[in-house]
Order: C-alpha cells, then sequence, then structure tokens
C-alpha cells in the first residue's frame, strides 16, 4: 500500500527552528508525502527559508490566522493525502524512517488512526532528553484517569476529520484534548505503535506562564465534561500522571 500522508506544519515566527522541521520532511524515507505549511504572516524572515525548501509536494499559506488551530483546520482542509498528521515548526521527526513505519501500520484498513511516543528536547540541543511521554494501547477507561497520547504524534485518516469535524477554534490552548476525547469517546479505532516518532522542543504555549497554564486546566476541565468523561478527578489525574515521565529516559 502506498497511501499518501499529508503533513502539516504551523509557523509563526519560526526562523530558528523550522530548518529543521523542514528537514525532518523532505528526508523521510517514505516519499508519497506532501508538505503543507501555513504560515501565520512571519515577520522573522520564516518564509524566506520555506520557500528554499520549496517543491512540487510543498504547499505554503502565508496569512494572518486566528491562532495555532484555526491553521490547523485550514491545513487540513487543504490536505489531499489519505493520511493526515502534524509536525510543529519547532519540532521533527525522530529518525528518517517514520512516515514509512506510519505508512505500513495503516495497510490494515480497520485502522482509523496511528499514534506513537513523544520525546522533550532542549530547545538548542535536540539530543539532549527531558521527558519523555510513552503512551501504551487504549481501553475506555483510560479517558477517565486522565489519559491521552501525545497528540503530535496523532496520524489519521482523512476521512476521521470528515466524521468527526475539525478542532474547536473556541478552545485557544487547549483544543486539541477537546478533539482526541471527540475521537476516542466516539469509538474512531487508534492503534499504538510502541516507538519514538517525534521530538518536541521544551517550551510549549500551554506551560508558558501561570495564566497559561490555568486557562489550558479550564479548558481541559471544560472539554472532560462536554464529552461526560469525567472531572477535577480526572483533571488532576491528568497533570500528575506527566511526572513520571520526567523519569523514564530510554
Amino acid at each position: 500500500m502506498n497511501e499518501k500522508i499529508s503533513i502539516i506544519t504551523t509557523a509563526f515566527n519560526s526562523a530558528k527552528t523550522i530548518i529543521d522541521t523542514l528537514k525532518s520532511v523532505s528526508g523521510q524515507s517514505y516519499q508519497n508525502i506532501e508538505h503543507i505549511i501555513v504560515d501565520g504572516s512571519s515577520i522573522d524572515g520564516t518564509i524566506d527559508i520555506i520557500k528554499k525548501y520549496e517543491r512540487n509536494n510543498v504547499k505554503i499559506i502565508s496569512e494572518p490566522d486566528d491562532g495555532i488551530y484555526d491553521a490547523l483546520n485550514k491545513g487540513i482542509r487543504l490536505a489531499s493525502g489519505d493520511i493526515i498528521g502534524i509536525l510543529h515548526s519547532d519540532d521533527l521527526y525522530a529518525d528518517e524512517n517514520v512516515l514509512s513505519k506510519i505508512a505500513e501500520s495503516f495497510s490494515d484498513s480497520s485502522i482509523d488512526g496511528i499514534y506513537t511516543d513523544l520525546i522533550y528536547v532542549a530547545q538548542n540541543d535536540i539530543n539532549k532528553i527531558f521527558r519523555y511521554w510513552k503512551s501504551r494501547d487504549f481501553y475506555p477507561e483510560l479517558l477517565k484517569k486522565g489519559w491521552m497520547p501525545p497528540h503530535p504524534t496523532v496520524f489519521l485518516r482523512k476521512s476521521i476529520y470528515e466524521k468527526f469535524g475539525l478542532f474547536d477554534t473556541s478552545y485557544k490552548i487547549a483544543a486539541d484534548y477537546d478533539f482526541m476525547l471527540r475521537i476516542f469517546s466516539g469509538g474512531a479505532n487508534l492503534k499504538y505503535l510502541p516507538f519514538v516518532s517525534y521530538k518536541m522542543r521544551t517550551g510549549g504555549v500551554s506551560n508558558r506562564s501561570i495564566s497559561h497554564i490555568l486557562c489550558k486546566s479550564n479548558e481541559d476541565l471544560k472539554a472532560l465534561r462536554k464529552y461526560g468523561v469525567g472531572g477535577v478527578y480526572t483533571l488532576l489525574c491528568k497533570n500528575f500522571s506527566k511526572f513520571g515521565q520526567f523519569l523514564k529516559k530510554d
């Protein structure tokens, strides 16, 4: 099977890091891909860097947007692939064979999506690991315990977005959590692959300040109640589960 994979990268003033992202995609051994880059009108030279990597399989949008989830929705609408993945402009794939492994797993037509493990790395040293987010096989009760796979590692068939909808942009920080709860509680069949596919640089928006942390917690709680998954207890479990990720290094 040689299904087309669309990779969506959102960017805004990402000149310091996006070169690694672009190289990570262009260097994949799996070739049936398109790379959709949605830039929010950067003014730091990001677009100039992106254009140096422009190929037939690269699509570029540069215009103002209403935040990262609005940008992701634009990319999803534009995607022509059978499978859609997300790679943020601060981040990169763990190695050149990630998309080959993902594509092979989608040869099972019953699979709606794939998710893997993720590592957090230093801003200036992508080989220095700070945190290891190891996932697991899904069963419904995990949602009530605050479990969720690392969203950037998730690859979904485009048909899943058509069935369940796009990101809810009324959430400013936690629309990915809302979306994950929507598809897992809605019965989508996602398979766990136990390998690290994704390197994420530290310093994400949700943990940037106390106000961001509080905003994310409020939005997480809103999403939990929306899908009838849990409440404050589930939110506490979700947050406390992160501490163990700092202890796992291999």
